[in-house]
C-alpha cells in the first residue's frame, strides 16, 4: 500500500518481496554477488531516491530475510553516495502484537541511521493480531492511512531532496 501510494504520486517503484529475498544467498557467502537477484537489489538501491523497508517482527526484531537483504547495501560503501546517505527511508513493522511492532520499528530506525538514511517521521507499526487483511485488502482505515502516509512521506522527501540539489533524480 505504501508503494502504491508513492506510485500514484508519480514514483517508479520496485518491490522485493519475500520470494525475492529468499533467493538471496547469505551476504558475503562465496559468489553472493554472482546471483542475479543480489545484483538487481544492489543496483536498485544505488538508483533509489527513496526506499521503503517493511519487516515482520520475529522474536522482537526484524526477520532474517530482511536483515540479509539490508546487509547487501554494504556493496555501496565505496560509491559516491555510500549506503543510503541522505535517502528518505519509510519503515513498516508488522507483528502479531504491539511489543514486537515497537521493537522491530526501533531496530529498523537504528539500521536506517547506521546506513546514513533519513527515516521518515512516521514509521508504521501494524499489529496484525486483529486480522487486518482480507482477500489481499486492508480492512482497517487507520492502518491504510498509516501505510499510505509512509509512501507519501518517502515520495515527498525524495522530491524535496532532488529539487534542492541534494541528489540527482534516478533515471
Amino acid at each position: 500500500m505504501a508503494l502504491a501510494t508513492a506510485e500514484q504520486l508519480g514514483a517508479r517503484t520496485l518491490l522485493f518481496g519475500g520470494a525475492d529475498l529468499g533467493r538471496l544467498p547469505h551476504y558475503l557467502s562465496p559468489r553472493a554477488m554472482d546471483v542475479p537477484e543480489a545484483r538487481t537489489l544492489v543496483d536498485a538501491v544505488r538508483r533509489a531516491d527513496g526506499v521503503i523497508i517493511a519487516s515482520p517482527g520475529y522474536h522482537g526484531s526484524i526477520s532474517g530475510l530482511v536483515k540479509n537483504a539490508i546487509d547487501y547495501v554494504e556493496e555501496t560503501a565505496k560509491d559516491p553516495r555510500a549506503y543510503l546517505d541522505g535517502v528518505p527511508v519509510g519503515l513498516i513493522a508488522t507483528a502479531y502484537g504491539w511489543q514486537a511492532t515497537g521493537s522491530t520499528l526501533a531496530a529498523l530506525r537504528s539500521i536506517t541511521h547506521a546506513l546514513r538514511g533519513w527515516p521518515t517521521p512516521l514509521g508504521a507499526a501494524v499489529n496484525s493480531s486483529g486480522g487486518l487483511f482480507r482477500d489481499g485488502r486492508c480492512t482497517d482505515a487507520a492502518v491504510c492511512d498509516q501505510l499510505a502516509l509512509v509512501g507519501r512521506q518517502v515520495y515527498d522527501f525524495a522530491r524535496l531532496r532532488t529539487a534542492s540539489g541534494g541528489g540527482e533524480p534516478a533515471p
